[in-house]
């Protein structure tokens, strides 16, 4: 069995999930898509992955919130208490 790398995960201001490897030594980030496929990182220790949905490279953002004016909504979230 892997070892679980430990992360950071940030959601950034109406932009993508920013996913980095945390602490010293952490190695990899490891990501498999929905059949457990690994998806190659290229030893990369941050990755951005989108959340707005219109990303022409899923997972990974493309810059594509910013032209389709995606709104995180936390405070919406936050408001409804969830």
């Amino acid at each position: 069995m892997e070892q679980a790398v430990p992360m950071d995960i940030t959601a950034l201001e109406n932009g993508p999930l920013k996913v980095t490897a945390a602490g010293a030594g952490a190695g990899e980030l490891v990501l498999t898509d929905h059949d457990g496929t690994l998806i190659d990182l290229e030893g990369k220790d941050t990755v951005f992955l989108c959340r707005c949905g219109g990303s022409t490279n899923k997972p990974f953002c493309d810059g594509t919130h910013t032209k389709v004016g995606f709104d995180g909504a936390r405070a919406a979230v936050e408001a409804e208490g969830a």
